[in-house]
């Protein structure tokens, strides 16, 4: 026989129907007992957690209140424990693979909602892309499944359920919203509609490929414009009235006063004539005083469209930080700088002294481009982070490098890819050489991916002794040889290494040998990749002796693809001995590996 309901349930079911009404009003719901109304509050689903917010009275706000004020449709927004806890457990409840992802303190009301209307859109964007659509956006219905989670059953079968229809959301919990992704479907007048209550931060917007698509999101981004610091275009195609047209949106001419922070096009295609470059786009680039972040990630630049993004963000106003330029052809782009003239010209200018990140990765870039982007390097004195990997610069451009180097001894460059550039040993350790010396050491150093062989050894002991705190060093052809090596120059104690990666050296053994030696001299050491190296089963016997001994703060050691190590031997007590804040250190090959050892040949 069924257990009969009590009444404290029946009651609360009540009242969850009447909040999720919100057509009556239930003012003798705030005058409860606090700990009867924090068990109402811990039943309520989001709808009706909402409707209970916005309906509360002034002189509750006591009880609730701690944090700062808000005002959302006119009325203080609570920010207590237990309203924030009832907030967090719903969003759990939802999406709980997303709950460790959030920095806290948080405010889970806020990212409820954010969240919850990107699921709408989504879902309404997936609406809109059938070829049978032929209605508004607004009035697309909500699915069961997302309206499940913020009411119950019997109020989503109910005559008076409103917030079936896609406005209803917007209309209801558009002040929450700061972050939204939009597909190009999307990108119609309607939507800047149902953003109109919203406060948009950041923009990410996906396949605009049609100038239909354009006008409407300009409408969007005028009215958001005194809020939105982030704008993102990911696989689409921009023409040159199209960018004309979005930077005139974002950038009103002859006033200073745009909020915009990052402005990203990746895996993108945009179409700019270098010689008759449009004036919104050139003014956007020379005026946004608060442009911190600029990305043409795989956008199809060539060398001109680049030298004269470049040319122009040396004059600009802009307070850059971070520049992206990676994953483009533009070999040539800074063939200007090779000109004393022009080099000197440019001291005078405002150039780019705010920069600290240059990302050139995979563009093609040659000896000559090493050469001229050393002479750039002396306008850029803030630069602390270089990415130069897939580039084929050769020792050449390493040594133009070097000058750099030994012409600013004092610059703050602490982060250098130099992965896959067709580097050789002489080159390498005469670079190292070279970085030892500096009053500002590197910290962070990538040489991964080069044909060094063990030759190199000797070079890598000092770095790691002197300055560096991460290395990568993978797959440069060691071997057994270069691990011996390693191993014999180690004597001194490495006290700021954080980290580094030997993986693909297939150096057998004497990887495991290296590593327990490494370990007890590096205090701070917190990760070691020594995956692939084709290391037999007493490697891993000699590491556990060593973690066992030394004293160290290390997080993760990885060992996957040394496929000697048996995969079906059960490493569970290993797992239990070695771990760092409840998380296994060892991360060994499962059983799905396969047993063919890596295999860097070409």
């Amino acid at each position: 026989m069924t257990k009969a309901p009590s009444l404290a349930f029946l009651c609360i079911q009540s009242l969850k129907l009447q909040l999720l009404q919100n057509d009556n009003t239930i003012p003798d719901l705030y005058e409860l007992p606090s700990e009867l109304l924090d068990a109402v509050v811990a039943h309520l689903p989001a709808l009706a957690l909402q409707n209970f917010q916005t309906n509360m009275p002034f002189n509750c706000l006591d009880d609730y209140e701690s944090g700062d004020d808000c005002l959302i449709h006119g009325r203080k927004r609570s920010r207590n424990d237990t309203l924030g806890s009832s907030w967090k457990v719903l969003f759990k409840l939802r999406w709980p693979e997303f709950v460790d992802r959030v920095e806290s303190p948080a405010d889970w009301q806020q990212l409820y909602w954010e969240k919850h209307l990107q699921n709408c859109v989504d879902e309404a964007a997936e609406v809109a892309l059938r070829p049978t659509f032929s209605g508004r956006i607004c009035s697309i219905n909500v699915s069961d499944n997302i309206l499940r989670y913020i009411c119950h059953e019997e109020h989503m079968t109910c005559q008076k359920c409103v917030c079936k229809e896609l406005s209803f959301h917007f209309q209801t919990f558009g002040p929450y919203l700061r972050c939204l992704r939009l597909l190009n479907v999307l990108c119609v007048t309607e939507t800047s509609e149902l953003l109109m209550t919203s406060k948009l931060q950041s923009l990410v917007l996906r396949w605009i490929r049609s100038e239909k698509h354009v006008e409407p999101l300009c409408k969007l981004l005028i009215q958001t414009r005194d809020t939105l610091t982030s704008l993102e275009f990911i696989h689409c195609k921009l023409s040159s009235s199209s960018i004309s047209a979005i930077c005139a949106s974002l950038h009103e001419k002859g006033i200073h006063t745009t909020g915009m922070q990052r402005f990203c096009i990746k895996t993108s295609s945009i179409e700019i004539d270098p010689l008759a470059a449009p004036s919104a786009f050139v003014s956007f680039l020379m005026s946004v005083r608060t442009l911190h972040s600029l990305h043409f990630c795989d956008s199809n630049l060539d060398r001109h469209i680049a030298r004269m993004v470049f040319s122009t963000l040396l004059d600009s106003s802009s307070n850059l930080s971070s520049l992206d330029l990676s994953e483009n052809n533009i070999s040539g782009w800074l063939s200007t700088f090779s000109c004393k003239s022009v080099v000197g010209s440019l001291s005078s200018g405002k150039s780019l002294q705010s920069l600290c990140k240059l990302n050139l990765r995979g563009n093609e870039l040659d000896r000559y481009d090493a050469e001229n982007l050393a002479h750039a390097l002396l306008h850029m004195p803030g630069l602390e982070s270089l990415d130069l990997s897939g580039n084929p610069i050769e020792d050449s451009g390493i040594r133009s490098l070097i000058s750099y180097f030994t012409k600013n001894p004092d610059s703050h460059l602490a982060d250098l890819d130099l992965e896959n550039c067709e580097l050789s040993c002489c080159g390498v350790i005469e670079f190292l050489d070279t970085l030892s010396m500096l009053k500002k050491p590197i910290k962070f150093l990538s040489v991964a991916d080069n044909a060094l062989g063990s030759e190199v050894a000797e070079a890598i002991v000092n770095s790691i002794t002197v300055s560096i705190e991460s290395l990568n060093i993978s797959g440069i052809g060691l071997g057994p040889l270069g691990f011996l090596a390693l191993g014999r120059k180690l004597e001194k104690e490495l006290k700021k290494l954080l980290s580094i990666n030997i993986s693909k050296n297939r150096g057998g053994l004497e990887t495991a040998r290296f590593l327990s030696k490494l370990i007890p001299l590096a205090p701070k050491l917190i990760s070691i990749n020594a995956s692939y190296n084709l290391m037999p089963p007493e490697a891993l016997l000699m590491l556990c002796e060593s973690l066992r001994t030394a004293k160290c703060d290390l997080k993760r050691l990885d060992m996957t693809g040394n496929s000697c190590i048996s995969h079906e031997a059960d490493h569970s007590s290993l797992h239990r001995e070695f771990q760092h804040n409840g998380e296994p250190i060892f991360v060994l090959p499962s059983s799905s590996v396969s047993h063919v050892p890596y295999d860097d040949d070409p």
